[in-house]
């Protein structure tokens, strides 16, 4: 990864420090008279029944990001409670504040669209209110990148804290967990294999309660990232939400806060080169989600950091898969939790890490692992010697259909398709997808390789998980559960199969995925690291000139959609908006 070393546009170039004034006093409201400025301010909060001891003491800001759409974030209002609790118990002044929250099933047309409106949130509130330090409350996917790029452009004093799994449901014996089941269950009854009661009996039990999925998805991943990058105390990435544990990790997050406040201890050294190697690592050790690579990209862009790509696959050639969890393996997070958490896993890759790399505790990550109780006999995470998958998670692709890059998961994939020749089906849109794929004439065959455009970061817009493309419902029916997808858009962490997703450049520009036609040719090679159009050069740019340019939508000339489309970067680029990175100067990994 690459250090930026200049500053960068508009109100977010490269962090400072935070120096100088504190609590009350920091960041006043401008009036030409500071001492009005704090008389004013101290007299409105009077208002909600501070004292001057109190109001003397550092504040430490906890968002509290609560909605009556976010199962995920059912459990904030006890979290804030107990965070507030150690904070007090620290000496300092606990203040909560409301910023967005976003739910993967709850956010149009998705919740990638306005993850950068709420790291945008973030980054104002924390500059614009007097605090100290900030414990930052997220759990569902895109709640924490957005919380961590807002934390780490304002530059705060900032801990992490997630909601934790939910714990697993059962349906006749067995154990469901949201939301790999979710996916196999419907696919099964797109089947025909199960019957509409039963399948309606099963969404009951998917999500049993508050908290995240409870398989290696989104969440999971960003969540035990963010411990291994530093920004989250020891242990906290997977005890579920249910738990009491889950309220002593807040109160302990609450309390060292306060220290945080006092030392000075700022994202930018914390969420370092080397931090984000060590994210890295155990996104490859823990068969992590694929979304988990525009969300580090867009967190590191933020601290003038670039994401290589291909020093990333070379990384994962490195780092098996470890981790026994679905939907690479087996298990749930709570038998992760079980097992010692992550702990358990970086001992495995130990030899791999910057254990010399600072971690909110003020320690080292080294550090911390030496004060960790020592491990035991357990199922969940292999031995470095005896992984569950041995040749990276996920896989960087390129050639001429991918000029930018594509990636696949292919530890959750068949791997008889890792090297294939198809036939495109092409669907020019999501609802071209819509209408046709359980078209009983579609002409498609097991063999050949759908294709979904314009469904990326421009296209859609906002990438949705719409590249975990539904197998035909007349190749369902005949027992066909893996084919080759490929498109701009993402998929879920929770998703399996022989997918290709987050093709660069995305079709809506110019991409050569815009002109892919029914019935070309494409080489799939996974050891090869290629995807290739076999379309001759000539005739591709045969085609590019007949291309059209798409008319841009009514809802894109107004508002944040406006803001959106004219500033999002693509997938390489993390998605996030080009105003608001600072120039790269720096790249991880770093080439060995």
């Amino acid at each position: 990864m690459a250090r930026s070393g200049k500053g960068g546009k508009g109100s977010v170039g490269k962090a400072k420090r935070v120096t100088g004034k504190s609590g009350m006093r920091k960041g006043l409201t401008a009036y030409g008279d500071e001492g009005f400025s704090l008389f004013l301010r101290k007299a409105f909060i009077k208002a909600m029944g501070y004292t001057d001891e109190a109001l003397d003491r550092p504040i430490v800001g906890i968002t509290n990001t609560f909605s009556g759409f976010n199962a995920c974030h059912r459990n904030v209002p006890e979290l804030i409670e107990a965070v507030k609790r150690g904070v007090m118990l620290a000496g300092g002044l606990p203040v909560e504040f409301p910023v967005i929250t976003l739910h993967e099933s709850f956010a149009h047309p998705t919740s990638m669209y306005l993850r950068n409106l709420m790291a945008i949130d973030t980054e104002e509130m924390l500059r614009g209110q007097p605090v100290d330090s900030v414990v930052l409350i997220g759990g569902c996917d895109k709640t924490v990148p957005a919380l961590l790029m807002g934390a780490a452009s304002a530059n705060v004093p900032s801990i992490m804290l997630v909601t934790g799994p939910m714990i697993t449901g059962d349906h006749k014996g067995e154990r469901l967990g949201a939301c790999t089941d979710c996916r196999r269950f419907w696919g099964k009854f797109r089947a025909a294999e199960i019957s509409e009661e039963e399948i309606g009996e099963i969404n009951k039990k998917l999500a049993p309660s508050a908290g995240t999925c409870m398989v290696m998805g989104t969440a999971s991943t960003m969540a035990l990232c963010s411990e291994a990058m530093g920004m989250m105390l020891p242990g906290g990435a997977c005890v579920p939400a249910v738990m009491a544990d889950r309220l002593r990790q807040a109160e302990a997050s609450g309390a060292r806060a306060v220290a945080m406040a006092k030392e000075k201890l700022t994202p930018d050294r914390i969420m370092t080169v080397e931090a984000f190697e060590n994210a890295l690592r155990v996104l490859f050790a823990v068969g992590g989600s694929t979304n988990a690579i525009v969300h580090l990209t867009a967190m590191a862009g933020r601290l003038g950091i670039k994401l290589d790509l291909d020093a990333f696959d070379k990384m994962g050639r490195e780092t098996p898969v470890l981790v026994d969890l679905k939907p690479t393996g087996q298990g749930y997070m709570e038998d992760l939790y079980k097992a010692g958490g992550l702990t358990t896993i970086l001992r495995e890759i130990k030899h791999q890490l910057n254990l010399k790399a600072l971690t909110v505790t003020g320690r080292t990550l080294g550090q911390n692992m030496a004060d960790t109780p020592p491990g035991w006999n357990q199922q969940v995470v292999r031995k470095f010697s005896d992984p569950v998958f041995a040749g990276g998670s996920i896989a960087v692709l390129r050639g001429n259909l991918a000029p930018g890059g594509a990636i696949i998961k292919q530890a959750a994939m068949d791997p008889k398709l890792a090297q294939h020749v198809g036939r495109a089906v092409v669907f020019e849109s999501l609802p071209d997808l819509a209408e046709r794929v359980d078209d009983p004439d579609l002409d498609v065959k097991a063999d050949d390789i759908l294709v979904l455009k314009n469904a990326g970061p421009i296209g859609a817009p906002g990438m949705p998980e719409a590249g975990y493309l539904p197998i035909p419902k007349k190749l369902g029916s005949k027992g066909v559960k893996d084919m080759i997808r490929i498109s701009d858009a993402r998929m879920s962490g929770t998703a399996f199969g022989a997918i290709v997703l987050h093709v660069t450049p995305e079709s809506a520009v110019g991409g050569t995925l815009a002109l892919v036609q029914n019935g070309d040719r494409i080489r799939l090679d996974v050891p090869a690291r290629k995807l290739e159009l076999l379309v001759d050069d000539a005739e591709l740019e045969a085609r590019r000139r007949r291309l059209k340019v798409s008319k841009p939508r009514k809802e894109d000339t107004r508002g944040y959609r406006k803001l959106f489309m004219e500033q999002i970067t693509q997938a390489d680029e993390g998605c996030d908006f080009s105003f608001l990175k600072p120039e790269i100067t720096t790249r991880t990994p770093r080439k060995r």
